[in-house]
């Protein structure tokens, strides 16, 4: 059983304002594996006010001597690398390979990224007859989710501290573990007192106070749109910078001069790795109309060989869903694509065989899809593709367009000229053609409700600067 506390000015200390202990639930098993402390009001104060006395001094270290830290908190993750992924796979139930693999991955690869971006990033440089200085924006707060949460945290943290910011984490209480375990790389690395501080607490109570808060400078948020908006308000009367990446609903546009059958594998496999929990899901998958019926069927065959798996397992496959509240949601959407008319190709309702406890639900895919349907326009969060068919180029980009989000978008084509030329049109941050990825050094971010800013390699450092003028050196 473990208990997580908060890491506050260089010490693990109990909470100022203890609520009701939030009980670590692994959701393959619906038991009990530890307590988060949930902190309030003080807490997050207390928190805030360290990161200030802290930011004076640290902000000061020079770009030599962050770096060295930052490189230092890289060995000891490294080091470390197994124990992160087993608490991943424990706290939110990812299996064993896409927690090692990819999970864990994430927070040594963006710490990797980051010192690499600045060694060529222009801290200081010549503008007509001034210096251009790039500083440390202050007191950062870091609020984070729980489907990729190494991913999330390290995005923010790793450019935060080498920027010169000192930060405050609140990461969701349904994933404590790696966020635990990260704070304890952080004190091994040798980073003084006051510069990293972790709190936990519920977004309406701790979440609020730290966006609020006016010794805060900047808010980098990454969660639900409606969390999004609401932290947003909350940060709107210091004028602090707000930093989000929120929902998505991304388009995965099929042309028929691809090769189908393998575009849509393809396209189905991502939609439903890491159990569909993540924002950048492929889950609208548009198909041209003249190989509709072809797409159809390969998607049914390509469904219905996703396994379902524990996450001790090894191997390709999909875990439970990471908690209760959304293992309900799911349910309640594959029964609304149900009754709203689109037509069952794989999964449906119930636990998949086998299986009869725990989050696990059946990866569902439904054709004949109407992109008004709800399932095509809400942000479901788990194994659940929608397919809709367009008639031409024009009609996929609109349909494509037609979401409040713009996270990122999806496209199949073997004609080099007709993707660059649809990616263009597509309104969302981060568009893969034919499988290509994103890489570390890349912007990742949104338009539209899917957020504002970047995150990752040097965009992600821009966002923890302030530009300062110095004219006449």
């Amino acid at each position: 059983m473990t208990h997580c506390n908060f890491y506050i000015d260089g010490q693990w200390v109990d909470a100022l304002e203890p609520g009701t202990p939030h009980p670590i639930i692994n959701p393959a098993t619906e038991e009990s594996v530890g307590t988060v402390v949930m902190g309030g009001v003080a807490d997050a104060d207390r928190a805030v006010l360290t990161a200030r006395r802290a930011f004076d001094s640290y902000s000061q270290l020079s770009q030599e001597q962050r770096t060295a830290l930052l490189t230092k908190l890289l060995g000891v993750m490294e080091r470390r690398y197994t124990e992160m992924a087993q608490a991943i796979s424990t706290e939110m139930g990812a299996p064993w390979n896409l927690a090692y693999d990819s999970q864990a991955e994430c927070g040594t690869g963006h710490i990797t990224a980051t010192l690499e971006a600045a060694k060529s990033y222009p801290f200081e440089v010549k503008s007509g007859n001034g210096d251009l200085m790039l500083e440390p924006i202050g007191v950062c707060v870091l609020i984070t989710p729980w489907n990729w949460p190494m991913n999330q945290i390290m995005a923010k943290m790793a450019p935060a501290l080498l920027a010169g910011c000192t930060v405050v984490l609140k990461p969701s209480e349904f994933s404590p573990l790696s966020a635990k375990l990260t704070a304890e790389c952080v004190a091994e690395a040798g980073y003084p007192p006051g510069v990293f501080n972790l709190v936990y607490g519920d977004g309406p109570v701790v979440g609020a106070c730290l966006s609020a808060h006016p010794e805060v400078d900047m808010v980098s948020f990454t969660g639900s749109t409606a969390a999004g908006i609401a932290v947003a308000k909350a940060a709107a009367d210091t004028v602090k910078r707000v930093v989000q990446e929120l929902g998505g609903k991304s388009p995965n546009i099929i042309f028929a001069d691809s090769d189908v059958e393998k575009s849509v594998a393809r396209g189905v496999k991502r939609c439903m790795n890491n159990t569909g929990q993540s924002c950048n899901a492929p889950t609208r998958m548009l198909i041209e109309r003249s190989v509709y019926d072809r797409a159809v069927e390969a998607a049914a065959k390509a469904g219905a060989e996703v396994k379902v798996i524990q996450p001790t397992e090894k191997g390709d496959g999909v875990g439970p869903l990471a908690m209760k509240r959304q293992y309900e949601t799911v349910k309640r959407f594959i029964d609304i694509g149900m009754d709203c008319g689109a037509r069952l190709l794989v999964g449906g309702p119930g636990r998949p065989e086998g299986f009869d406890k725990g989050y696990f639900v059946r990866p569902t895919i439904f054709a004949d899809v109407t992109n008004e349907m709800p399932i095509a326009r809400q942000e479901i969060f788990g194994p659940v593709l929608c397919l809709i068919p367009f008639e031409d180029e024009e009609d996929a980009i609109r349909i494509a367009n037609d979401t409040p989000y713009g996270l990122a978008a999806y496209l199949s084509t073997n004609d080099k000229v007709r993707a660059r030329r649809v990616a263009k049109r597509l309104r969302a941050g981060n568009v893969s053609v034919n499988a290509s990825g994103n890489e570390y050094c890349n912007p990742f971010g949104g338009y539209k409700q899917s957020g504002n800013g970047r995150e990752w390699g040097r965009f992600g450092l821009h966002e923890f600067m302030e530009y300062k003028i110095i004219n006449g050196l």
